[in-house]
């Protein structure tokens, strides 16, 4: 786990205020996820949004990976539509920087500074237009009162990202904390809760992301069929977890230079998630290097549908990250200090950003939103259906289909922790 920020900031006095040669501005992204689902967009230009969206979190993923050993889930989606958002507001370098770290400077165009801002907005739209899928990824911004900002960047995010404005008294503490983990609480359906801990009182702008999935699966568990099984986190961790159980017709695949395979489990209404468990005997962590959006559409195009009995254990997890401390070893690296330009948001104050917050939480069973269909195949006598037991440390992404769009990803480790 990364360090989070604790504890209550004292006071400053006026004249610390006086000398406070830069003011600080705060983000907080947010991730909730339950059982899932969208539709198109026919836009090329899309399609090399979600695939730079990809090699971000995969760049991502593994720095988070490089300080611990331990489960993680987290958003790109929401990461990087925060950091599209600030793109509005930044110039120069910071502007560069921003979308080098985002894998997105070769979509730039000079002619069009509110291209990228644009297709997020499309990609969004894009996956929240079926009406019976429930995806709700909201953008707010919390202000200082008597804190001027700059009209066009308010207007642009209004327009782009919908996003709620709201005055705050960032030297009231704890009333300010209390505010934005209610707002973030009742946002994600009381799901993502105690978000902010601390906040410092200089705080000028609190940028909030969140985003909310719930679905189900287009072939549901049964709950009758979970059952306790072994988990093989290494050859001396071996907790018995509940492991749900079905059989039908699944498409997968075999990376065999990977060593490793590829499950696809199917959501309504057009979003998946796909399952990367490696072979017996190797390491996940030699697999990590090797995860590219390339490597990942080269699994969606050689999925085949199999007769499989699938065993995968019931998991929940909730994982908070400090992404300020991660995002630099990306390129984001003068948004952090005094010389950030982000004159597109105020030209009042200096600003530069002090945190980066992101909250992610997962939960997995056997239960769909509603009672899917299942048309079971019947096993032609004397074909025995393959294995796919995911009893060890894997993989797993959700994905839109049509657009490839990366929802979020992450790793299960130990099923027994949260």
């Amino acid at each position: 786990m990364l360090p989070k920020m604790d504890g209550g900031a004292p006071k400053p006095s006026q004249s610390q205020i006086a000398v406070a040669r830069k003011m600080k501005l705060g983000f907080a992204f947010v991730l909730m996820c339950f059982l899932a689902p969208g539709q198109p967009f026919p836009h090329t230009s899309i399609h090399n949004l979600s695939l730079k969206n990809m090699d971000f979190a995969m760049n991502l993923y593994r720095k988070i990976s490089s300080y611990h050993d331990e489960n993680i889930v987290f958003s790109p989606l929401s990461v990087s539509t925060s950091f599209a958002a600030l793109s509005l507001a930044s110039h120069g370098v910071t502007y560069e920087e921003i979308l080098k770290g985002l894998s997105l400077e070769k979509l730039a165009q000079a002619d069009q500074p509110d291209l990228i801002p644009k297709l997020f907005q499309m990609l969004h739209g894009n996956i929240t237009q079926n009406g019976t899928m429930i995806v709700d990824q909201g953008m707010s911004l919390f202000i200082r009162q008597h804190f001027s900002i700059e009209k066009t960047f308010e207007e642009q995010m209004k327009s782009y990202f919908y996003t709620d404005v709201k005055r705050v008294d960032f030297e009231d503490t704890q009333a300010s904390i209390s505010l934005i983990n209610e707002y973030i609480k009742d946002k994600t359906g009381g799901k993502v809760t105690e978000m902010i801990s601390s906040l410092d009182p200089l705080t000028q702008l609190m940028m909030i992301n969140t985003f909310y999935f719930q679905g189900g699966w287009e072939m549901p568990f049964n709950p009758n069929h979970t059952h306790n099984a072994p988990f093989y986190i290494d050859n001396y961790n071996i907790p018995q977890v509940p492991m749900m159980f079905i059989e039908d017709k699944f498409e997968m695949m075999e990376d065999a230079q990977l060593g490793a395979k590829v499950l696809k489990l199917p959501y309504l209404e057009g979003v998946s998630m796909l399952i990367l468990l490696p072979n017996k005997g190797v390491d996940y962590s030699s697999i990590e290097d090797e995860l590219t959006a390339k490597v990942f559409l080269g699994w969606i195009k050689k999925l085949k549908k199999i007769k499989l009995e699938i065993n995968i254990p019931k998991f929940k997890m909730e994982q908070s990250y400090s992404l300020n401390n991660i995002l630099p070893e990306l390129g984001f690296n003068s948004i952090f200090t005094h010389t950030a330009n982000l004159t597109g948001l105020s030209k009042d104050v200096s600003l530069q950003v002090s945190e980066v917050l992101h909250k992610a939480v997962i939960e997995v069973d056997e239960t769909g939103t509603t009672a899917a269909a299942a048309t079971t195949i019947g096993i032609i006598p004397y074909s025995l259906p393959r294995t796919f037991i995911v009893n060890r440390p894997f993989f797993f992404f959700i994905y839109h289909e049509d657009t490839k769009a990366l929802l979020f990803m992450g790793r299960m480790i130990n099923p027994t922790k949260n």
